[in-house]
């Protein structure tokens, strides 16, 4: 069982940065890889950006030179820094995980960005 608690949500105008971070609890030597979805208003939840367990990451088209996502296994926690933000960025934010062992996939609560023009 893993549980996933994101913060660093909020309201930022066009331009401005915000980090997002998701700590992870329970069982986490188990997982896999993270990532981090959106999804806004009418539109399906998207694949951000994601990073394995070695590192390695990539990123949606519209995100990438902008945002950076990082993970610290020591701390539990991935990041989400999102620089040079857009209002078509607006959206509510979600961490993920997978524990491959489990096949099982889990999700944080979402935390809303709002970026303003």
């Amino acid at each position: 069982q893993v549980q996933l608690v994101e913060s660093g949500g909020g309201l930022v105008q066009a331009g401005g940065s915000l980090r997002l971070s998701c700590a992870a609890s329970g069982s986490v030597s188990s997982i896999g890889a993270m990532a981090w979805y959106r999804q806004a208003p009418g539109k399906q939840r998207a694949l951000v950006a994601r990073i394995t367990s070695g590192g390695t990451t990539n990123y949606a088209d519209s995100v990438k030179g902008r945002f950076t996502i990082s993970r610290d296994n020591a701390k539990n926690t991935v990041y989400l820094q999102m620089n040079s933000l857009k209002p078509e960025d607006t959206a509510a934010y979600y961490c993920y995980c997978n524990v491959v062992r489990w096949g099982a996939n889990y999700w944080g609560q979402g935390t809303q960005v709002t970026v303003s023009s």
